[in-house]
């Protein structure tokens, strides 16, 4: 487990979380933005009235309505990225994630406008009538470069298990384990079945639960952030300040939390901007190709309304409940996950400034001379209580407090081997004081809300309803990536492999699920963005070629003078 947590965080640190990643996600939403005229501001209005259906045409091509295509893309960017991803955005990188993850929200309306817009202009229809498509067949069309369409391709396969299945089945089980205390492996078994169900009928029956799930999601989960906002409106202009005042700087120590420098916030509120809304991985083009649409531009200017909801509105409610409710920087009593839990020598607090930047750089990777050493040796346990004074626990990236040390869920006494930093004992398990992340956060966020500790079960159910539709939605990204690279038949292995993922993914280690998730992830986004940047020229085009047609056809119109 070791060579493997060091292998993906090498992977992760020449992808995902390499410097150069989020100026290129975020270079190629401003270089569209500028390049088509800000068309998120432009082209809002104009993508709602199409989606209610104003301009649809008897006989257009497709599988689902321009509403059911929102939904369904809606259904896989809206889900544990939106309750867990800011949760982990800002246990990170501080209030200042936030603002970013907003920046990459309003530049990546122009992203998924262009890649969606391109994506359904080089649609195709499978052997069995169904409209297919996504980037790998304008890589291919288009580009004439097989070779990186079947790379993407494979990697939509790949993430559909890292960003759709994994993360969802995980947080799900976490969260109602969490509230109901119901063991993790019996909440994936049944959802995981019910997964099956739903996906053995393909994409019809796919649109149809993403129509039915995400305005309900929605609004349960809006008037539950809405009942904690309420609850601490004191705090939410503070909150916001803070937003915007770090943003450029870094957020400072606070509490349990020893601070983020303005690279470490900006790149977490980047990773976790694209993770929630997807603009420029790839996958909502693959939803949206399906759409009844004569006019690519049309099911673009569609998808410039994903990133608005999914970041601007329900992310952002999440990130000033967990920020006006003030747990983002208080310690909580928590099982110790051994993937983030290290002990090391000495004796350091998080109230000391010098220690404290000290801890961060530590826990960053940012140091060649790092005082802070992991610890070798044995340790003293009496009861469950460390007797060893001259070591220090680290979990979740804060100095871990009244840690108990147990065995068979009993305080163990007795002497606790350790190499490297980690236990070498496998019956020890850790349980303490230290900050929480991920849904555990966001559902202790609602619990100092106007419901008090029923709070939690708003999360409990959006988290269901939100990543079990992400996982749904997830599931037909890979079976269309499944038909390009091998063709119809492949689809009930797949279907069956991702079943069994589902449930494997309810009792994996959160951490490690989330590591695998931001691979995944920039295996798409790279080649993805090569390809709309290549294909810039046309894009201008298609987008003016559409406006003179719709003033031909709708003269009456005002829209065309945008």
């Amino acid at each position: 487990m070791d060579q493997l947590t060091t292998l993906l965080n090498f992977v992760d640190g020449l992808l995902g979380s390499a410097p150069y990643f989020p100026f290129l996600l975020l270079g190629t939403g401003l270089f569209f933005t500028v390049y088509l005229k800000f068309p998120q501001i432009r082209f809002f209005n104009h993508a709602w009235r199409i989606v209610r259906g104003k301009y649809d045409r008897e006989g257009d091509a497709g599988d689902a309505s321009h509403f059911q295509a929102l939904a369904t893309a809606m259904s896989g960017t809206v889900g544990t990225g939106n309750i867990g991803g800011v949760a982990l955005a800002i246990y990170l990188g501080g209030p200042a994630a936030l603002f970013w993850m907003w920046a990459t929200a309003f530049f990546g309306m122009t992203t998924k406008f262009v890649e969606v817009t391109l994506s359904h202009k080089y649609r195709e229809t499978d052997t069995e009538g169904h409209i297919v498509g996504g980037p790998m067949y304008v890589m291919e069309r288009r580009l004439n470069m097989k070779w990186l369409a079947v790379f993407f391709a494979l990697a939509t396969v790949v993430s559909s298990f890292g960003t759709g299945n994994l993360p969802q089945s995980n947080n799900i089980a976490s969260g109602i384990e969490s509230t109901f205390g119901i063991p993790t492996w019996m909440t994936g078994g049944a959802l995981a079945v019910l997964l099956g169900l739903v996906i053995i009928g393909g994409v019809h029956r796919i649109v149809q639960v993403a129509q039915s799930i995400v305005p309900l999601m929605a609004v349960i989960y809006v008037v539950g952030a809405l009942s904690v906002i309420l609850a601490n409106l004191p705090q939410v202009g503070e909150s916001f300040v803070a937003v915007f005042r770090d943003a450029f700087t870094g957020s400072a120590a606070s509490g349990g939390f020893l601070g983020a420098t303005f690279a470490y916030a900006f790149n977490r509120g980047v990773n976790r901007g694209l993770f929630s809304n997807e603009a420029g991985q790839g996958s909502a083009p693959i939803a949206h190709a399906a759409a009844r649409a004569h006019e690519p531009v049309s099911e673009g200017m569609v998808s410039i309304l994903e990133p608005f909801l999914d970041t601007l509105v329900i992310c952002t409610l999440t990130g000033l409940v967990i920020l006006s409710s003030g747990v983002w920087t208080e310690k909580f009593q928590t099982e110790f996950q051994s993937f983030d839990t290290e002990i090391v020598a000495g004796s350091w607090s998080d109230q000391v400034p010098e220690q404290r930047e000290h801890l961060f750089n530590h826990l960053s990777l940012s140091l060649e001379n790092d005082p802070i050493e992991a610890f070798s040796g044995q340790l003293q346990i009496a009861n469950g209580r460390l007797r060893s004074a001259n070591v220090t626990i680290l979990h979740n990236r804060s100095v871990a407090e009244n840690v108990l040390f147990l065995a068979a869920g009993e305080p163990y006494s007795g002497v606790v081997g350790v190499e490297g930093g980690e236990i070498v004992s496998p019956q020890i398990t850790l349980r303490g004081e230290s900050l929480i992340h991920s849904v555990d956060l966001t559902s202790m966020a609602f619990t100092r809300g106007l419901l008090g500790e029923s709070g939690k079960y708003i999360i409990s159910i959006g988290l269901v309803l939100f990543a079990f539709s992400t996982a749904v939605a997830w599931s037909y990204y890979g079976d269309r990536a499944m038909t390009y690279l091998f063709g119809v038949k492949s689809l009930m292995g797949y279907r069956f492999v991702y079943v069994v993922g589902f449930f494997v993914a309810a009792i994996a280690d959160t951490s490690l699920v989330w590591l695998i998730s931001a691979i995944t992830i920039a295996f798409m986004t790279l080649p993805n963005l090569f390809s709309i940047l290549m294909l810039r020229e046309e894009m201008r085009d298609t987008v003016e070629q559409y406006w003179e047609d719709f003033a031909k056809e709708f003269p009456t119109e005002t829209d065309h003078k945008q």
